[in-house]
């Protein structure tokens, strides 16, 4: 068959985008006037271009000699690992993009361990040769270690290499950069190594759902490879479910990929990746079956959610002066057209118009929270919570796998660190003075580290994590060792009140910032809460002091981003999201409503 289907698996940051790139554009594919003059085509969320990581798994097809190779794009972070699974599903073969002077990363690990399971055969492509410092030897013997640690099989070991510049857009198959031409070798590579489909067009036809796309006109497009048979365009097919209740459907729309976009087509064989609509129910997982014989395939898992917070909506002073959408309708309906395409997530309706939103981790419910920041969204949410869960009549809690790399002077503040949040070491190694740690931890325990990680490390360290299991909560928890400092009234920040309140602990504010009375303004360097004022002038007077004020010093502030004040606030705190600013501040805003509380729940 002319059709090949390969997965990029990389690391964060190691090129695979750029790589793409590279291969849509050299391969003469037609691009959209949008995409043409766009630095990364793959990258085409705003989000994504920010972070520089990949979060929705992307489909593109090129034609090279006649044959047609699909690329599937895979998240590059460990809390879309549940997509990763998904779309090595539709695959044959993988390209492994490794960076020349970095070698193998954790992450890496994980996707290439679930590829290598299911006897996808590898293609090694050491990325970013023309880079100061770039080692492909190092490279390439690390890949090979990574290989024999994850038990590849002779068939796997003998993998063929490609050196590659994506950047550049060149490949070859020695290291040598000024002999490289163009991308091709990696196109050959495909070709010959990667086997086309097994996929036979004479069966009834079969094809798993393994992604889900939202489109205001068709409705839910459901993506996958077509095991068997063969879809027409109108054609009645059976959708069975993963309670294997069967339903039968006409097909509003039939698609096949080119490029980066999709095309409407009369019909797709089996072997190819194709994209249809008119089945409203359809998730991840699903088959699409022939209505007179309907066999299912075998269910894709989806990852349960392990980290929830509660949303609301937004009740403080400033409600509604800077959102677009702030009512409770508006926000439900959001978050509930979130869950057409992201399986990961789960949302449940709650008492007093609230929803409990569960994710795979706190970076997973991060970006939800920013998209619709940027989309225009306005409201609240408390702290994240792990999801507690009942096995066998005890309660379990979710454990993470955690990776590290750092220089070996970290190690000991890392350790600690990771002890005092019931870390447990799994492997520690040292190669050429870079540590490599391996701990089970659990998830309540990452709350709040990863800023931590990057202070103690002087932004030096790697941290990477993926599920592990439920385990019994080891208990004992520490909770934050210092209180807040909370606007006393409501008013604008002054300079005078600033440098007045600073010497008690990190201020979040500079001068002339609109606060309201319960606003966090800054963190105590003491376990208690203190209501302080920001707002205070000096009172004038006809006297004047020789040089007063002049030798005053204001620190600068802290600035609280989305993940910040996520990591910071308490139980009795709240995250306030407005597209312009993101505020923190008690539930029970006043001194007196927050006393009252206190009381009723029987606390002194």
């Amino acid at each position: 068959m002319n059709i090949r289907n390969i997965a990029i698996i990389a690391h964060v940051d190691h090129g695979k985008t750029t790589l793409v790139d590279a291969l849509l554009r050299q391969s003469k594919t037609k691009l959209t006037k949008e995409t043409v003059n766009q630095e990364l085509i793959m990258d085409s969320n705003e989000l994504e271009k920010e972070r520089g990581i990949t979060i929705f798994s992307k489909n593109a097809a090129v034609y090279y000699h006649d044959i047609k190779i699909n690329i599937i794009d895979t998240p590059g972070h460990a809390d879309f690992g549940g997509e990763v699974e998904r779309v090595l599903n539709m695959a044959d073969g993988c390209l492994l993009l490794v960076d020349a002077k970095e070698g193998p990363m954790p992450q890496t690990r994980f996707v290439l361990k679930k590829a290598l399971e299911m006897g996808h055969k590898i293609i090694v492509v050491i990325n970013k040769i023309d880079k100061d410092g770039a080692r492909p030897q190092f490279a390439l013997e690390a890949t090979f270690e990574l290989f024999l640690e994850l038990g590849a099989g002779d068939h796997s070991l003998d993998f063929p290499v490609i050196y590659a510049s994506g950047r550049a857009g060149k490949a070859g198959e020695t290291a040598d950069f000024d002999k490289m031409v163009d991308i091709n070798p990696v196109f050959d590579a495909i070709i010959k190594h990667i086997p086309s489909p097994i996929a036979d067009a004479e069966k009834p036809l079969q094809m798993l759902v393994t992604s889900i796309v939202a489109d205001n006109f068709k409705g839910r497009i459901a993506i996958g490879r077509v095991y068997n048979g063969k879809l027409k365009a109108n054609q009645e097919v059976m959708h069975i479910d993963r309670n294997g209740v069967c339903n039968k459907y006409k097909l509003t729309s039939l698609m096949t990929f080119f490029g980066l976009g999709r095309l409407e087509t009369e019909e797709i064989l089996a072997g190819d990746i194709a994209a249809i609509s008119g089945i409203e129910e359809i998730t991840i997982g699903e088959t699409i079956a022939d209505p007179e014989n309907a066999n299912a395939l075998p269910l894709i898992n989806i990852e349960e959610p392990t980290v929830k917070m509660v949303f609301m909506v937004n009740n403080s002073p400033f409600a509604g002066k800077e959102g677009q959408f702030c009512t409770s309708r508006q926000i439900r309906a959001r978050l509930f057209k979130e869950l057409e395409t992201d399986v990961a997530l789960k949302a449940e309706d709650t008492e007093d118009a609230k929803w409990e939103v569960s994710g795979r981790g706190e970076l997973h419910l991060s970006i939800l929270i920013e998209r619709m920041r940027r989309e225009g969204y306005e409201f609240q949410v408390s702290r994240p919570q792990v999801i507690i869960r009942e096995i066998n009549g005890q309660k379990m809690t979710p454990y993470e796998k955690i990776f590290i790399e750092i220089p070996q002077q970290y190690q000991g503040v890392v350790m600690q660190k990771m002890g005092e949040r019931k870390g447990e070491v799994k492997e520690m190694r040292n190669v050429n003075d870079i540590s490599f740690l391996e701990f089970i931890i659990p998830t309540r325990g990452l709350f709040g580290y990863r800023n931590e990680f990057l202070t103690d490390t002087k932004g030096l360290g790697i941290i990477n994590t993926s599920f592990f299991q439920y385990m019994p909560d080891p208990g004992n928890w520490k909770e934050r060792d210092q209180g807040s400092l909370i606007s006393h009234e409501t008013g604008v920040t002054n300079m005078y009140g600033l440098r007045n309140v600073q010497d008690r602990g990190t201020m979040f504010f500079s001068p002339a910032v609109e606060v309201y009375e319960g606003q966090v303004v800054g963190q105590n360097s003491r376990p208690e809460d203190i209501r302080v004022n920001v707002c205070k002038t000096k009172q004038l007077s006809n006297m004047r002091s020789k040089g007063e004020g002049n030798t005053e010093h204001f620190n600068t502030p802290k600035t609280m981003g989305l993940e910040d004040a996520l990591e910071y606030i308490g139980d009795d705190e709240l995250v306030e999201i407005t597209p312009k600013n993101i505020r923190i501040r008690k539930v029970h805003l006043t001194e007196v409503a927050a006393k009252r509380a206190a009381y009723a729940k029987g606390e002194n």
